[in-house]
């Protein structure tokens, strides 16, 4: 660790001093103490795009048109100018330093939507490994769609939903995979989740884990879908036996064929149910306290446990999905966290489910507390992701953590509300080096690591230093320098660190499409 705060210093320590083993990208970290976005360009002018996030290599910054149409890549590049004097500081920036150019370069911009579809502005996942971006366009919604073919009665339906892979460094589409008469859950990437080379897709409206592999060629290929059936020579054996109970009836050996779209639950279905009763029977030894037992815990719940439809999945690794289930209301609500939920652990290749629990489990939230890091999962290629902080690897989330648990009035209740976040979001929050909570504290109810818009305030937001607790490092002010002049309108406003730089743009916007104000805040 170094022993001065000073960045000369630290550079000169640097040169003579080994670090301990394993602590070099932690020690180079550090130096994000001294160089900081300390300087901000005000009300920048700017193309009129919504602006999404930079890739987490920081080589991209991607932002959609405001007719959500058309991709616009950018390159972060850096504001360059000269002067005549020695020292640079003493005068203002040249007057280019308000133009959104002299810090981004467009690479391209591509036409993804058609025939009435949209882009989904908030959904776009990144494979760093192979700079490819996956983006999402639909058409409008079906809310009162009647359930053909299987479909959930309740869940609404979307005529088109196509999920576009490209090749950012170009802007080359190399493939497309489209869902007819659907729906997914773009909202804020919620209904896909990317691990490595692995793409989880959930059909909400008939209930489908669609898993695919992204080939290095670009190519989507379809591995499983779990949901209706779990392995993949299940409707072959399905098919099969209903031929033979077909033969039977010509025969005159049955009657009453049954009609496989209502007498079988799906597979995922029969396996949860499966887990559930046997968990149930294996809390007693004696027959007669088994019965009661069942009677109480399992054919009471039956028909609710029927009624659970898949919310969202995450992948924990390669074989394991992290499955929340809910009622129907539940699924297509945009605040979920009144409703009951549960969790399942299943493994995709024995087809087992291998944990469950309400969203109330105690057992839950202490394994989440205690290993928080395995369920925010990145792809083993991102090295960036992996020093995103947390309760489970950072003392002062922890403290913050168990300081909330503390003022809770009632337990039960906060364990609802910390596991309503499960399961996380894919790419959801941000690897800045600036929301490292071992260097910077600063208040989370305006600005944090996790990708979402605040409510917008006048007063710019503080990081203090961590290792001199009264030092201010710098601040970040979103809006216009001299502040807003109408303080009845609410205002919202969102946040996009570079992954490495000591670069951010804050976006403040209000409700009433007035025109957005950009800042960008960086190291002069």
């Amino acid at each position: 660790m170094f022993t001065s705060n000073n960045v000369t210093a630290r550079l000169f320590e640097r040169q003579i001093c080994t670090p301990s083993p394993g602590t070099s990208i932690h020690r180079a970290r550090r130096f994000y103490e001294n160089i900081v976005p300390s300087y901000t360009v005000y009300d920048v002018e700017c193309p009129d795009h919504s602006f999404r996030k930079f890739t987490d290599d920081g080589l991209y910054l991607v932002s959609f048109s405001r007719n959500h149409q058309d991709l616009i890549v950018y390159r972060p590049t850096w504001l360059s100018f000269s002067c005549k004097d020695e020292d640079c500081d003493i005068h203002d920036l040249p007057s280019k330093a308000r133009k959104f150019e002299s810090f981004f370069t467009q690479l391209y911009s591509v036409t993804l939507a058609s025939s009435g579809e949209l882009i989904c502005k908030d959904f776009f996942l990144y494979m760093e490994s192979n700079q490819f971006g996956l983006f999402a366009t639909s058409t409008a919604q079906i809310h009162d769609a009647p359930p053909t073919g299987g479909a959930i009665q309740g869940v609404p339906s979307v005529e088109k939903i196509t999920f576009h892979l490209l090749r950012l460094e170009d802007g080359a589409i190399l493939d497309e995979r489209v869902f007819h008469n659907d729906y997914v859950n773009l909202a804020h990437s919620v209904g896909a989740f990317l691990y490595d080379d692995l793409l989880a897709i959930v059909s909400l409206r008939f209930q489908r884990i669609h898993i695919l592999q992204i080939r290095d060629s670009g190519d989507l290929v379809d591995v499983r879908a779990i949901g209706e059936f779990c392995r993949e020579d299940d409707e072959l054996f399905l098919n099969s036996n209903s031929q033979v109970l077909v033969n039977h009836v010509g025969n005159g050996f049955h009657h009453g064929l049954p009609d496989p779209e209502t007498s079988f639950l799906s597979g995922i279905k029969q396996r949860l149910l499966s887990f559930i009763f046997r968990g149930i029977w294996n809390e007693e030894t004696d027959q007669t306290m088994r019965v009661q037992c069942l009677k109480k815990k399992f054919y009471f719940h039956f028909q609710d446990y029927i009624d659970l439809i898949i919310w969202k999945v995450q992948f924990l690794d390669r074989h394991h999905l992290l499955i929340k289930f809910g009622s129907v209301d539940g699924g297509v609500s945009r605040n979920a966290d009144s409703h009951p939920s549960f969790f399942a652990v299943y493994n995709m290749e024995t087809t087992d489910i291998v944990a469950f629990y309400q969203n109330s489990a105690d057992e839950l939230y202490f394994l989440f507390e205690l290993f928080s890091d395995h369920f925010h999962v990145s792809s083993r290629s991102s090295l960036h992701m992996n020093f995103m902080s947390s309760h489970s690897n950072n003392i002062h989330a922890l403290e913050q953590l168990r300081c909330t648990k503390n003022k809770a009035t009632s337990f039960p209740q906060f364990v609802k509300k910390m596991m309503a976040s499960l399961p996380f979001s894919c790419q959801s929050q941000s690897p800045s080096p600036y929301f490292d909570q071992s260097f910077f504290r600063f208040d989370e109810k305006l600005i944090s690591a996790i990708d979402r818009h605040r409510q917008s305030t006048d007063h710019p937001i503080k990081f203090i230093s961590r290792r001199q607790p009264n030092i201010l490092k710098f601040k970040i002010k979103p809006g216009p320098e001299a502040g807003s002049t109408d303080g009845r309108t609410k205002k919202i406003c969102s946040f996009l660190f570079h992954p490495i730089l000591p670069l951010a743009i804050s976006v403040q916007q209000t409700l009433f499409l007035q025109a957005s104000v950009v800042n960008i805040h960086f190291r002069r």
